[in-house]
């Protein structure tokens, strides 16, 4: 089965992800998305995450029904911090029949080579990459075993969220529904 792997500390999970999972899904041969809650980005200075359990909640919420998606929690099992390329080994060891793919935005792609074995990674798994504002990538050097997908641009990020609630915005619009009740619920980044 093509699996399209979505990599994210989803802290919190917002419409930006869902929209960009469900075009990717539609639009392209993937036939299941499985959202991978990150424990910490090696790449990304460390920030408040909400506990495991509460993001893995959150996106089994924004999920509901939908069967081409599933909430991967792998990475929050093995060895910390995660690193893409550990993940990768462990889940075609485990799910042999499946074909994965990395599915990441083009802003991803100006740090590639930070990345743990980002040439095996590169040779090995096809990355499915959507546009992200104001990202450039007229002269990026790992361009190779890619598909670009022309998802629809959505600035909208988790630290937008977070600010957001911070400061007692109403921003239930921007979170799917079940998500936003849960939050409000749980006084999550109040």
């Amino acid at each position: 089965m093509k699996t399209g792997l979505f990599f994210g500390s989803f802290n919190p999970v917002h419409i930006g992800h869902m929209a960009i999972a469900n075009f990717i899904i539609e639009f392209s041969e993937l036939e299941r998305i499985w959202f991978v809650v990150s424990s910490q980005n090696p790449l990304k200075k460390k920030k408040s995450l909400l506990a495991d359990y509460h993001r893995l909640e959150l996106l089994n919420l924004a999920i509901d029904d939908d069967l081409r998606f599933r909430v991967c929690d792998i990475e929050l099992k093995l060895p910390r911090p995660s690193y893409t390329i550990d993940t990768l080994a462990h889940l075609k060891e485990k799910y042999p029949d499946n074909e994965f793919s990395i599915i990441m935005g083009s802003d991803g792609l100006g740090s590639f080579d930070k990345w743990k074995n980002y040439k095996e990674i590169i040779k090995t798994t096809h990355r499915y990459v959507y546009p992200r504002p104001k990202v450039d990538l007229t002269n990026n050097l790992f361009l190779e075993n890619c598909t670009f997908v022309n998802a629809p641009q959505m600035d909208i990020s988790s630290t937008f969220i977070r600010e957001s609630l911070k400061n007692d915005h109403d921003i239930r619009h921007f979170l799917p529904l079940k998500v936003y009740q849960y939050m409000k619920e749980m006084h999550f980044y109040e």
